[in-house]
């Protein structure tokens, strides 16, 4: 019986947004709460779920495969598709999460792009940031969440980890491949990294 309300409950939820202009592929894929907002022109593709307490704004695309809760979705954002958008999240307007992002507790700031396999918690992103694959804000330490600041105009090179606490100024940029543990001022390149060392005609020894 739970099954079947359930099934009744989210297709009359599916109804609802349809008739409200929500452009749907395979609507009977699409998991809705009771308290969704959805704006205008909203896209939403196959096997998406929205928790509890989400609003979504106009212009908005969610790519397949991708879960939301507890979170604000302003205009012109782009989801998914494999992202996964945590509690007290705010995508602000023109940003962009790709596949395999995770966002929990953190502003995304206007125009700003987290694109691919990343993990960005307790941090607050400004605007025109750009953070490249695989970058990992490293916000819990065995005791207590710590925050990220990245502010402004800020690039962040792939395959980064971000040592909460932690600010970067505006106009930055981190190399790929680096560990930042200490404030970047601003307009400067912070990068760790060890020395590449390179053995010529090299053969492994044999068994």
């Amino acid at each position: 019986m739970k099954e079947l309300n359930s099934q009744k409950i989210q297709n009359k939820l599916r109804n609802k947004f349809l008739k409200s202009g929500v452009k749907m592929i395979a609507p009977e894929t699409i998991f809705f709460s009771k308290d969704t907002k959805v704006g205008k022109n909203v896209i939403i593709e196959p096997y998406v779920v929205i928790g509890s307490k989400v609003k979504i704004g106009n212009n908005v695309t969610i790519k397949s495969f991708s879960h939301l809760e507890s979170c604000k979705i302003e205009n012109k954002v782009e989801i998914g598709p494999y992202a996964r958008i945590r509690p007290q999240t705010i995508l602000k307007e023109g940003s962009k999460i790709g596949n395999f992002v995770e966002v929990k507790k953190s502003v995304i700031g206007k125009k700003s792009k987290v694109s691919h396999l990343s993990y960005i918690g307790d941090t607050h992103i400004g605007k025109f940031v750009n953070v490249g694959a695989g970058t990992i804000t490293c916000n819990y330490d065995g005791i207590k969440k710590n925050k990220t600041k990245i502010k402004d105009k800020v690039f962040i090179g792939s395959n980064s980890s971000l040592v909460a606490p932690l600010t970067i100024e505006e106009d930055s940029f981190v190399g790929a491949g680096s560990v930042i543990t200490k404030n970047v001022k601003k307009k400067s390149l912070a990068l760790t990294r060890a020395l590449q060392i390179q053995i010529q005609n090299y053969r492994r020894k044999k068994k």
